[in-house]
């Protein structure tokens, strides 16, 4: 008999946090056509790695989310980035942070997983690792949208006027907080991780988040699951809040349950606000989140989900878990 191989999937996110009624078209688009992209990769019984990816690089691309470029600004006005990638089958990971340089994070995050010993580039270093191999540096201004150029502004003049930026209501309230993520399956059973973002609105100039943090953005396992977060970046990375999902996992937990559990502990532990997605290798998926909304999406050979689900409906991952 001839090895069973798996039905692949992929999940993305775009995000959690506000995201306005008029804002709900745009990022719901631009998860469709992350998940064609990624799902072109594992159709043609393509890579986990590959997949991810390619979902994230349309996400950075699409100017609609906060990775790549349309990236919030930090208080120098310029954007820098961060990414993380993560290979299940073998635990390699590449990531990097504060580039100002790069169109596309994630694959400059996944050059270091493959070129390098190391597992986490920052600032220059990053910038010039792009450039030594092959990467075509960009001017910070072409990352930059009109968008997130007034937001800018906006946060300039309240930071001016004297009134502190509450960064932790802020998920849910005026900066919103649109990460992008992706973790797929493939058909050999390898799971892969992946995570993009400019971080929080006018960011103090070389601040990283959770998201290129190993274990707190994102984490991929083929002996438990793959993981990518998003929210308030110093509260994820204080509970390694990734990891913290795949262990229940290991444990026996649904993907479903363990996300639940993950941002109850978020919400509990530190009254913070955020969401992930989470896949296993028997391909049951968790979506989980305690912000206002979240966009996200799935696809499989016999279904496709891209939506922006609200904190009261029904959790976004009813159905998912198999």
């Amino acid at each position: 008999m001839g090895e069973v191989r798996s039905k692949p999937m992929l999940v993305v996110h775009g995000g959690a946090g506000t995201i306005p009624d008029d804002g709900v078209d745009r990022y719901v688009t631009g998860i469709r056509a992350a998940l064609e992209a990624g799902w072109a990769i594992l159709e043609r019984s393509g890579t986990a790695i590959k997949a991810v990816e390619a979902a994230i690089v349309s996400m950075e691309d699409s100017g609609s989310f906060n990775a790549g470029r349309g990236s919030i600004l930090n208080q120098d006005g310029r954007v820098q980035l961060d990414a993380l990638i993560m290979d299940g089958a073998t635990l390699a990971v590449g990531a990097i942070g504060a580039v100002e340089t790069v169109r596309n994070p994630i694959r400059v995050a996944r050059a270091v997983m493959e070129l390098t010993p190391q597992v986490f580039l920052v600032g220059i270093g990053a910038d010039r690792f792009a450039v030594e191999h092959g990467f075509q540096p960009v001017e910070n201004a072409e990352l930059i949208t009109e968008r997130e150029r007034r937001r800018f502004e906006a946060s300039r003049a309240t930071a001016e006027a004297g009134v502190a930026m509450d960064q932790s209501a802020a998920i849910d309230g005026v900066i919103g907080h649109d990460t992008v993520g992706a973790v797929a399956l493939d058909r050999d059973s390898n799971l892969a991780s992946g995570t993009s973002t400019g971080g929080i609105a006018f960011k103090p100039v070389g601040r990283v988040g959770d998201s290129p943090i190993v274990g707190s953005g994102g984490y991929a396992d083929n002996d438990s699951a793959a993981v990518s977060c998003t929210g308030e970046g110093e509260a994820i990375m204080r509970l390694v809040l990734g990891k913290w999902a795949v262990d229940r996992v290991a444990d026996g937990q649904t993907p479903q349950a363990a996300a639940d559990a993950a941002i109850e502990r978020l919400g509990q532990r530190l009254g913070a606000h955020g969401g992930l997605i989470l896949l296993d290798r028997q391909g049951r998926a968790g979506v989980a989140f305690n912000a206002a909304r979240m966009a996200w999406g799935l696809r499989t050979a016999d279904a496709s989900i891209a939506e922006v689900a609200r904190a009261d409906d029904e959790s976004p991952g009813a159905g998912t878990t198999g």
